[in-house]
C-alpha cells in the first residue's frame, strides 16, 4: 500500500477545501492519504448548518475573515494560523478511523500529550477537547479534523455563537471551559513544529516513507479551482438561509437541529423548508427535508421505516413526540 503526504502551502479555506475534495474523488485504491493544511480566520460550518446562527457573519466578514461550508456533518469550528487541520483519505477497504486518530495521539506523545478519544468525534487532553472530527464516505472515505494549538480564543468567542443547550448537555459553563489549546500544556507546540512528528507518526503506523506532493500543482488544476470558485460563492454559503424565519430548535442526543419554514397558511402546505444540524449524517437531513417539503400541516406524514433522527425531526415540526414506525 502507498501512502502520500500533502502539505497546504495556502491559507485560503476554499482553496484547501477544493483541493481536498479533488483527493477525495481522485485517490487510488491502494493509497492513503494524508493533507496538513491551516484557514486563516475562517468559521467552518458543517455541511447543514445555518451560518447566520452559528456565527456572527456581518462582524466576520467585516473583520475580513471568510465562512466556508465543508462537506461534512458535525458542528461549527473557527480556525487560523494558530492550529492545523488534517485530512485522511483512503478506499473504503483501508478507511480505520481509530488508525487514523492514532497517529494524531501519537505525533502528539513527542510532546509528552497523552490524549484520549471521547464522544462522537472529539479528541481530548485532560477531559478537555483539542480536536473535532467530520466524516464521509462514499468510494473513497474523508476524515478530517483540527487540532488546537494556539488559536485566538477571543475571536473565536466573538465570532462562534454559543448554543447554549450544547454546553448544557455536556455540563459545562462556556466554549473555554470545554476546549484546550495544546500550547497551554506545551508552549513550545506549534501548529508548524507538529507537522514533522505528524508525518513521522503516519509514516510509522502505516509503514514505508510517505511519497510528498506538490501542493502548488494540485491547487493550479482545473478542477480545483472550479470547486474553489463554486465552494466560495454567496449561493453556496449564505442563499437559502436569508430570507427563512427560525420556528424549531432543539438538542438531541444525536446533535443539534433548527429548522426554518416557509408555510402557505391558506392552503396549509409546507412550501419549503431547511433544516441546520450538526449532525455527522448528512445525508439523513436531506432525507428529512425530502419528506417533509410539500406536506400539510395538518397532517403528520407516515415514515416507512423506524429512523430516529427522521422521528426527531418530524416531531419537532408538527410539535409532538412521534410513535415509532413499524
Amino acid at each position: 500500500m502507498k501512502t502520500q503526504v500533502i502539505i497546504s502551502t495556502q491559507y485560503d479555506p476554499f482553496l484547501n477545501r477544493a483541493v481536498e475534495a479533488y483527493l477525495v474523488d481522485h485517490q487510488e485504491e491502494d493509497t492513503i492519504t494524508m493533507y496538513l493544511w491551516k484557514n486563516q480566520q475562517t468559521v467552518v460550518i458543517g455541511y447543514n448548518q445555518n451560518p447566520y446562527s452559528e456565527c456572527n457573519v456581518k462582524m466576520l466578514l467585516d473583520e475580513g475573515g471568510h465562512v466556508m461550508r465543508r462537506g461534512t456533518g458535525g458542528g461549527a469550528v473557527y480556525h487560523d494560523l494558530g492550529n492545523i487541520n488534517f485530512s485522511f483519505i483512503a478506499s473504503r477497504k483501508n478507511y480505520d478511523v481509530r488508525k487514523q486518530l492514532s497517529i494524531i495521539q501519537d505525533a502528539l506523545l513527542n510532546y509528552g500529550l497523552e490524549t484520549e478519544i471521547s464522544g462522537r468525534n472529539d479528541l481530548t487532553y485532560q477531559g478537555r477537547k483539542f480536536s473535532g472530527n467530520a466524516f464521509s464516505k462514499g468510494n473513497n472515505n474523508l476524515h478530517h479534523g483540527t487540532i488546537l494549538i494556539k488559536t485566538d480564543g477571543e475571536k473565536m468567542m466573538r465570532y462562534l455563537t454559543v448554543n447554549q443547550a450544547k454546553l448544557q448537555k455536556h455540563g459545562v459553563k462556556s466554549v473555554s471551559s470545554r476546549v484546550i489549546n495544546l500550547s497551554e500544556a506545551v508552549p513550545e507546540l506549534t501548529s508548524e513544529n507538529i507537522k514533522e512528528p505528524l508525518i513521522r507518526s503516519f509514516a510509522k503506523i502505516y509503514g514505508g516513507t510517505p511519497i510528498i506532493v506538490n501542493f502548488e500543482d494540485l491547487s493550479q488544476n482545473e478542477e480545483v479551482q472550479a470547486t474553489a470558485r463554486r465552494i466560495s460563492s454567496f449561493d453556496f454559503l449564505f442563499a437559502r438561509w436569508e430570507h427563512f424565519q427560525t420556528t424549531k430548535r432543539a438538542q438531541f442526543d444525536w446533535g443539534a437541529v433548527e429548522i426554518s419554514l416557509h408555510i402557505n397558511e391558506a392552503k396549509g402546505i409546507i412550501n419549503d423548508i431547511q433544516i441546520a444540524s450538526d449532525c455527522l449524517d448528512t445525508e439523513i437531513i436531506a432525507q428529512a427535508e425530502q419528506l417533509l417539503k410539500g406536506c400539510s400541516t395538518l397532517e403528520i406524514p407516515v415514515l416507512e421505516k423506524d429512523n430516529g433522527i427522521i422521528n426527531d425531526i418530524v416531531g419537532l415540526v408538527f410539535g409532538k413526540e412521534m410513535p415509532k414506525a413499524e
